[in-house]
């Protein structure tokens, strides 16, 4: 390597001289899902005492790591951001007991709510979202994606951390999922694998509008549908079939397929036709 190019490199390293690397960020996770859930944890507790202690510990952990970020209102307000972060937790894990619920009551392969906390990749994916939306929530900025990233490499699930999810969201299967920033998902909305909630315009003027659908309570979307744009909005009740792709709102209690008809012998051709119904 030239002279140039090594004095390049270090000036970018001089920029950032103890930046928390995404590892770390990620391991911080992966403890914290532990504190959360004993299944997804490496340690154990003789007493409530002892708990207490790894706790704090775990706060001036978060509290470091802040400090070690590019952004200096984070650095400079670490530790009031840990503390309300920390004051938050109850309602994390309430909202994730509730996601494990949902799961369990729509996958009958679920043989219980134990499974689905340490197996399923749904949980997981969710698990991270709501804990990056959270530190989002509090204006920390690059930690919440490393740590829905670091889901995403995990489970194949890419949920954007700045998304408004509900309660008692299940996510079956999951892989290959996508949500958007500014997607918007109602209470007991059901998901399965390849969904993707996206955008119709990538244009870089359009960031700062709602580029992503808002899907309404009770919804279910099977595998494969495609919903794209702000302005899209999935009614309440509504089921909306596998491979669909959809860049319009639909009325509540929709149910929304494709079809295939019979062509005599050479068996079932795909006619790409849309099919609506009222369920109502």
């Amino acid at each position: 390597m030239n002279k140039v190019f090594i004095e390049e490199l270090f000036k970018a390293h001089q920029e950032c001289p103890n930046c928390s690397s995404p590892e770390e960020i990620s391991n911080v996770f992966i403890e914290l899902l532990g504190i959360l859930f004993p299944d997804h944890s490496k340690v154990s507790f003789n007493s409530v005492k002892e708990f207490e202690h790894y706790l704090a510990e775990f706060k001036v952990k978060m509290v470091e790591l802040l400090t070690r970020t590019a952004d200096s209102y984070v650095r400079e307000n670490a530790e009031p951001i840990v503390t309300s972060f920390f004051n938050e937790l109850p309602s994390i894990r309430t909202k994730l007991n509730q996601d494990a619920e949902a799961t369990y009551e729509g996958d009958p392969a679920a043989k219980n709510i134990r499974e689905i906390i340490r197996t399923y990749p749904g949980f997981y994916a969710i698990a991270a979202y709501r804990i990056a939306h959270s530190l989002h929530q509090l204006k920390v900025t690059g930690v919440p994606r490393v740590i829905t990233e670091y889901a995403h490499s995990r489970a194949g699930i890419d949920i954007h951390p700045a998304a408004k999810i509900g309660n008692h969201f299940c996510i079956d299967h999951g892989t290959g999922i996508v949500i958007g920033e500014t997607c918007v998902i109602g209470n007991y909305v059901k998901m399965y694998q390849g969904v993707t909630l996206g955008a119709l315009s990538v244009n870089k003027e359009d960031a700062l509008k709602k580029r992503h659908p808002t899907i309404e309570d009770q919804v279910v979307l099977y595998a494969g549908a495609t919903i794209l744009g702000g302005e899209t909005n999935i009614g309440h009740d509504s089921v909306i079939g596998g491979n669909v792709w959809i860049t319009q709102s639909v009325p509540a209690y929709s149910k929304i397929y494709y079809q295939s008809r019979m062509i005599g012998e050479d068996g079932f051709e795909n006619t790409d036709l849309l099919t609506f119904k009222n369920r109502q």
